[in-house]
């Protein structure tokens, strides 16, 4: 079994604060989840989570026009530049100020980073001819403002661009020295300026503040009192009237909302602006007449940020309160992606038996059941009136199990999506373990409260029995895989294993030295793992009674320290023990973690570990560090736990609606830190990822299958320009190795297309079964959109029948790509079909029709006709229609007849300039 795992993408969170971006193609849409960033495709009903972390929250994310290159920022201002293609992290860098908007120049040369009161601009990185050791270089900081900046925006010539700040202006700044002198600044609102925006002809300007006003600004001239003398010449009233043009307010717009303006966003090539509030309303206008569109709520709390996609169909919401996602299509007046994430913490997960779905439950009472696929919500449930803590699936599937602290255990229909039977105890108990027969007929469930396990039928939903015995509460509960036999831990040390469909109820307990957290049971009921808080886990023979192994992780579950601890994480005796465990599907590996940062994977037959993944590194959470640092450390507690509501600079926060001792459900802004844990572990059922239910959200650790890039036999030798060389001296097979070594697409596109198709057999029959699964990934992906067909099937032909063995002994690692192809496959022969059934009866016409046949022979005649006349018309007709040949054909020719491929390639380059 292959542990090579890594996180694939982030579930249970879709946005948490900071700006929404979306691609240049407008087809997905970028959001910050805490310290990560989430891409989810529209058009394709995908997302996934790129694997870096920041240190602390991000505040703003930017892609360049080319949407190769993205610059996130967390809340300290230290930013990531990433390759947005290959996902990988290029630079760390520090602009020391809090960032409060960050947008990259429409020519891509440049960006501007609002840094506090002022405007940082630098150049972007790239491929260069001068050699630079600092990949960001600065070109220049700007000044004026007395407040922080709030939002920057370009002029579509990317010379000139708009700031709009606190201190209730707006201003113009130019790029370059030469155009100076339009830079200027805009004052004339009451309240802090939230956005502005250039027109598309950049002949006006629009400025939103907060209190609601919008205005329209326009370079005029100013009104002139005396008269010019007749005597003057033009030209120097044209440079005096140069000299008193301005920028002045021509219209002033209120939007007539009690809530306050929270965020907008313009696009140009409409003329729609779209207006976020504090209420959740959004407004849609059309400017310059201020015509309303649409004004609809989306929210029950304020939209912190909107976006609009490069068409201007998509409008992009975020509300930070609850954690909403919105991205809505305002002509159909319909949602493409309405996503909302827990409003707490997770406390349980659960795969569904085929791994399609996973399930999710919180402290906010919702079950919210995921695509494991797209990674998007399909539905929640919210009939629990508090937290829900266990969830398990029936063996078929179809049926849901959830345990509650409100008292009952709920069954899910996951087919029409409804609760059919609610399960409740004689006397109130809050349920916090859950544990679901195989068969589906009997569910049983533990309590903190009570000593004793309830029994219910599924059916019936009626009390079956209240099995007595434990002499502590009841902290896990596990069937297993056969025979019916449930084991029950408690806090009384000891773990019982019962079996249920016995005569006999009495069971001898498994005694252990500490309070057990968790127990599980591998799938095939021959082995139980017992989680203690000495941080030990043993291993029990059920059958027998005995102990078969133990496994010592109090120094591998080890976290980092609080920020309110004195003392580094070493010295902590803190959450050095399990809570979470899970079995691999065939029982070799076990998962474990806990109230930490680290979850571990171990090797069940030999008691070691194998890996030790981090779930996250955010160190606005607690837990994650691991040093002390005596600086932060005040004579009042920890620095960052010191209320400042009240030195804020806006009104709204520096109110205190707190209530006295609250730490949930507060509507003040006071600082909390949630520390770091995981709730939940489990393996999907094909072992191919896990989930991991934190803090941070649902984690969800896959076997990377994504084409990228593998230093594995990487030469020196082996680059673009060397894989081209061999493609042009023909070794076809040597450069397509080459070009997967490398991880291009374009290359590894180039060099496919390339080969001959005499040569596709051979090349197939010699290819490295390393490749194998790339290469037949790579053709299921090219035919969606490509019109080589019969390439295609040709190289789907070829490879299939020299690997076919091979293919067919691994074909769980080629599922994937096997499914890509017999998609292909089947599209094209339904196409096929129907176009051959739409001509058979127009042969059947054409055979039928005797008299057109004759029509058709005495056609042929006149035109041999035609043909002895153009004969006799001599020589000349030829000479031009050869020299008219040569004006045409004259190019391809030439480069038919040159001697390598190497010419060929220059010639190309110089027609593709011509063109």
């Amino acid at each position: 079994m292959s542990i090579d795992f890594k996180l694939s993408t982030l579930l249970g969170t879709v946005y948490r604060q900071g700006n929404l971006l979306f691609t240049p193609d407008g087809t997905c849409i970028l959001s910050p989840v805490g310290n990560r960033v989430s891409l989810f495709d529209l058009v394709n009903n995908k997302s996934f989570t790129f694997a870096y972390e920041h240190r602390k929250n991000i505040a703003r994310i930017a892609l360049n026009p080319q949407a190769t290159l993205m610059l996130s920022i967390d809340n300290d201002g230290r930013a990531i530049l990433v390759n947005f293609v290959r996902r990988t992290v290029i630079h760390h860098f520090n602009f020391k100020d809090r960032v409060l908007d960050v947008k990259f120049a429409p020519d891509g040369q440049h960006f501007a980073v609002a840094a506090g009161r002022h405007i940082q601009v630098w150049r972007t990185p790239g491929a260069s001819e001068q050699k630079q050791f600092a990949p960001f270089i600065r070109h220049r900081i700007y000044t004026g403002h007395f407040a922080e900046v709030t939002s920057i925006t370009w002029s579509g010539d990317s010379r000139f661009f708009l700031t709009s700040s606190k201190d209730l202006t707006a201003r113009v700044y130019s790029l370059n020295s030469r155009d100076s002198a339009a830079a200027t600044t805009l004052a004339g609102h009451r309240d802090a300026v939230v956005g502005a925006f250039f027109s598309s002809d950049q002949e006006s300007i629009y400025t939103v503040s907060k209190d609601g006003a919008l205005f329209q600004w326009k370079y005029v001239p100013r009104n002139f009192e005396a008269e010019p003398n007749e005597d003057e010449e033009d030209e120097k009233m044209e440079e005096e009237r140069e000299k008193t043009m301005r920028w002045r307010i021509v219209s002033k717009h209120y939007f007539m909302q009690e809530a306050k303006v929270k965020c907008a966003a313009f696009h140009e090539q409409s003329n729609l602006l779209v207006v976020g509030f504090a209420s959740g309303i959004f407004g849609l206008y059309e400017l310059p007449d201020f015509v309303t569109i649409q004004t609809l709520s989306i929210s029950q709390n304020e939209i912190d940020f909107v976006t609009i996609n490069k068409t201007g169909e998509w409008l992009g919401f975020g509300a930070a309160k609850l954690g909403q996602l919105l991205v809505w299509e305002w002509q159909s007046e319909s949602y493409i992606l309405k996503q909302q994430g827990h409003f707490d913490s997770l406390n349980a997960l659960v795969y569904s038996p085929d791994g399609t779905k996973i399930v999710t439950g919180g402290d906010d009472g919702k079950i919210k059941v995921w695509d494991a696929i797209s990674g998007f919500a399909i539905v929640t449930f919210t009939e629990h009136q508090s937290a829900v803590t266990d969830l398990h699936f029936t063996k078929r599937g179809n049926v849901l199990f959830s345990a509650s602290l409100d008292g009952s255990v709920r069954a899910w229909d996951l087919v029409r999506y409804r609760n059919f039977r609610t399960y409740t105890a004689p006397k109130r108990v809050q349920f916090t373990s859950l544990a679901v027969d195989p068969s589906g007929e009997v569910v049983c469930a533990g309590s903190l409260d009570d000593f004793d396990i309830h029994l219910w039928s599924v059916q019936t939903a009626q009390l079956l029995d209240r099995l007595s015995g434990h002499t502590g509460p009841v902290s896990s509960l596990c069937f297993g895989g056969e025979n019916g036999v449930l084991a029950s831990a408690s806090w009384d040390r000891t773990v019982r294993v019962w079996n249920i469909f016995g005569r006999q109820t009495h069971v001898e307990p498994l005694q252990l030295q500490s309070d057990v957290t968790r127990v599980v049971m591998r799938p095939d009921s021959k082995q139980i793992a017992v989680s203690t808080t000495d941080g030990q886990i043993t291993l029990w023979d059920p059958e027998l009674g005995k102990q078969v192994g133990t496994i010592d992780g109090k120094e591998d579950i080890a976290g980092g320290r609080h920020m309110a601890d004195q003392f580094t994480a070493a010295s902590s005796k803190r959450s050095r023990h399990f809570t979470n465990l899970c079995y691999s599907s065939d029982g070799s590996i076990l998962l474990a973690g806990g109230n930490s940062k680290h979850i571990c994977l171990y090797d069940v037959g030999n008691e070691v570990l194998l890996r030790k993944f981090v779930i996250s590194r955010n160190m606005a959470l607690d837990g994650t560090l691991d040093k002390f640092n005596s600086k932060n450390m005040t004579e009042a507690g920890p620095l960052e736990l010191i209320d400042t509501t009240g030195e804020a600079s806006d009104l709204e926060d520096r109110i205190d609606n707190s209530l006295p001792g609250a730490q949930r459900g507060d509507a003040s802004a006071r600082k909390v830190r949630p520390a770091i844990r995981s709730t939940g572990i489990q393996f999907s059922p094909t072992n191919r990822s896990f989930g991991v239910a934190s803090t941070e959200g649902l984690l969800v650790y896959s076997i990377d299958d994504e084409l990228v890039f593998d230093p594995f036999d990487l030469d020196i030798d082996i680059t673009v320009s060397s894989t081209m060389e061999k493609l042009a001296e023909q070794e076809f097979l040597t450069a397509l190795v080459m070009a997967f070594r490398l991880g291009e697409r374009k290359l590894i596109h180039r060099v496919y297309e390339s080969v001959p198709l005499g040569d596709v057999s051979l090349v197939a029959k010699d290819l490295p079964v390393v490749y194998l699964e790339r290469l037949l990934r790579f053709i299921g992906s090219l035919t969606d959109d490509s019109p080589h067909v019969e390439y295609h099937l040709l190289w789907i032909q070829s490879l299939l029948t020299s690997h076919g063995r091979y293919v067919t002994k691994n074909r769980r690692d080629f599922g994937n790509a096997l499914r890509s192809l017999q998609k292909f496959v089947t599209r094209l022969n339904k196409e096929v079909s129907r176009l051959s059934s739409s001509n058979l009866f127009t042969l059947q016409y054409l055979l039928s029709n005797q008299a057109g046949e004759a029509d058709g022979i005495d056609g042929a005649a006149a035109m041999d006709v035609d043909k002895d006349v153009s004969e006799e018309s001599g020589a000349s007709e030829d000479e031009e229609m050869d020299e008219d040949e040569e004006g045409w054909f004259g190019p391809e020719s030439k480069v038919d007849s040159l001697p390598d491929g190497k010419e060929a390639d220059s010639d190309d380059s110089d027609d593709s300039d011509d063109e």
